[in-house]
């Protein structure tokens, strides 16, 4: 299978951050300090949070509301890598624009690791555009997603053997929320009326979320940003709307929603209203310290404001009774 990648060439200001810092040879921190661990999208870390508890610290580069697609990496992003003990990153060119930087990190015998090595090693999981470009946003699969706690927990125990028992034990019980959350989409989603089960999106980063609860997705975009929205792939999604009698589409945080305005202005041309069902999160989670800021919080808002909007049950306030 055929990956495409974009090269990110660095400024020779940059390089300097690539040789060896205060830290051992093995990239471990010394003394009596935690283990430092930078993920790039705040999905990983938050599960790498959940995991390595008071064991480890996290950051991440690409906050709230910042498309990983078209991230480009400042110098400070640089020297918070540089700094880190343990890299992750999603590993399906999702952060296409950083591919150059993890090599680079790699290269220097830091530890990096893709927290989706194990998803495709999975024979057709992995979905695919028509240009064979990988789909990254596994995460809204919740059980596809369990397959990167497994490398987020190995890539810690390599990190801070001592932990390796508290890591596991962590683990176990973050994948048992993982299962609540599984069952709970399955349930919801699955309560939408079978004629209005089309999730229409600003760009297309549901496709492993339709594919495991049996929706179809529509993005006006593709699955990366960078695609344009054309005027003919938004007139066939009206003619869509109008026949299904689709009664929602969804915009996202992360992308401008003008293009889903044009769809709604569009049907509405044609006699048929429909309403923006809710912002959904995509290529990013909810602001730091709330609910929607954590992966489980994040997909419990996606699941629940999908199917409220499209005619199906699920309660106000979600899985947990914690949605704003």
């Amino acid at each position: 299978m055929r990956r495409t990648f974009h090269r990110l060439i660095l400024p020779t200001l940059f390089l300097g951050l690539l040789l060896p810092s205060c830290r051992d040879s093995a990239g471990t921190a010394s003394g009596d300090a935690k283990p430092r661990v930078v993920a790039t999208i705040a999905m990983i870390a938050d599960v790498a949070r959940e995991v390595g508890g008071d064991h480890v610290e996290v950051d991440n580069i690409i906050g709230e509301g910042v498309d990983p697609h078209l991230y480009l990496p400042t110098t400070s992003d640089l020297k918070q890598l540089q700094s880190a003990d343990l890299i992750l990153y999603n590993g399906m060119m999702l952060e296409g624009k950083m591919s150059d930087t993890m090599a680079r990190f790699a290269r220097s015998g830091k530890p990096v690791h893709a927290v989706t090595d194990l998803i495709l090693e999975s024979p057709g999981y992995a979905m695919t555009d028509g240009a064979d470009h990988y789909d990254p946003h596994v995460w809204m699969d919740v059980a596809g997603w369990s397959k990167a706690t497994d490398v987020i927990t190995a890539a810690l125990v390599d990190l801070a053997p001592a932990h390796a028992d508290a890591f596991r034990a962590n683990a176990a019980e973050y994948r048992k929320e993982l299962e609540r959350l599984d069952d709970y989409a399955r349930r919801s989603l699955g309560s939408i009326p079978q004629r209005q089960r089309v999730l229409v999106t600003a760009h297309d980063a549901f496709g492993y979320m339709a594919r495991a609860y049996g929706l179809e997705v529509r993005g006006i975009q593709g699955i990366s940003t960078e695609s344009e929205a054309g005027l003919k792939g938004i007139n066939e999604l009206v003619e869509q709307l109008i026949a299904r009698e689709i009664p929602a589409v969804f915009v996202e945080s992360s992308v401008p929603r003008k293009s889903v305005e044009a769809l709604v202005e569009g049907a509405r041309a044609r006699g048929h209203e429909v309403s923006i069902g809710g912002e959904l999160f995509s290529d990013a989670m909810g602001a730091p310290g709330t609910y929607e800021g954590t992966y489980i919080g994040m997909i419990d808002h996606n699941i629940t404001t999908i199917t409220r909007a499209l005619g199906g049950e699920a309660p106000e306030k979600g899985l947990h009774g914690k949605l704003n």
